[in-house]
């Protein structure tokens, strides 16, 4: 059963693509069958996870609450912890492509603002940083 069901997303993913590869061969434009394919693919992939996941998950969650009563608590501990670092760490990523094109713009016209443009990008970085530490004292109190 599982290698019909290896076959179905193998085909989802090859059938599309060789339509695609067809449209761009015989001149047409392939972007916007591309993008549906993709979309697709990373949808069908979402239900498929949660079809098959869900299943063996909620009899795991029943048995791990009865037999700890805080388990609750603590798995929510952990994935603030995890999304406290994940945000942090994409916003400080994010700002210091910002502050840093900015900075090499202005160094490039008066290299006397190296310290001044240097402070914005390490403000930046130092998002990153307090994410981690949030996370880690998230983690201390489980």
């Amino acid at each position: 059963m599982i290698f019909l069901y290896a076959f179905l997303i193998l085909m989802a993913i090859v059938a599309p693509l060789a339509l695609v590869y067809h449209r761009v061969r015989t001149g047409h434009r392939g972007k916007a069958p591309l993008i549906a394919n993709i979309c697709c693919f990373f949808g069908m992939t979402l239900v498929i996870a949660g079809v098959f996941l869900s299943q063996g998950a909620s009899a795991a969650s029943e048995a791990a609450v009865a037999a700890n009563p805080d388990a609750i608590a603590t798995g929510m501990g952990y994935l603030s912890a995890a999304l406290s670092v994940g945000i942090c760490s994409i916003g400080g990523g994010v700002a210091v492509a910002a502050s840093a094109s900015a900075a090499l713009g202005a160094l490039s016209e008066n290299e006397n603002l190296f310290g001044k443009s240097l402070i914005f990008v390490g403000l930046a970085e130092g998002l990153a940083l307090y994410g981690l530490l949030i996370g880690f004292m998230i983690i201390s109190k489980l």
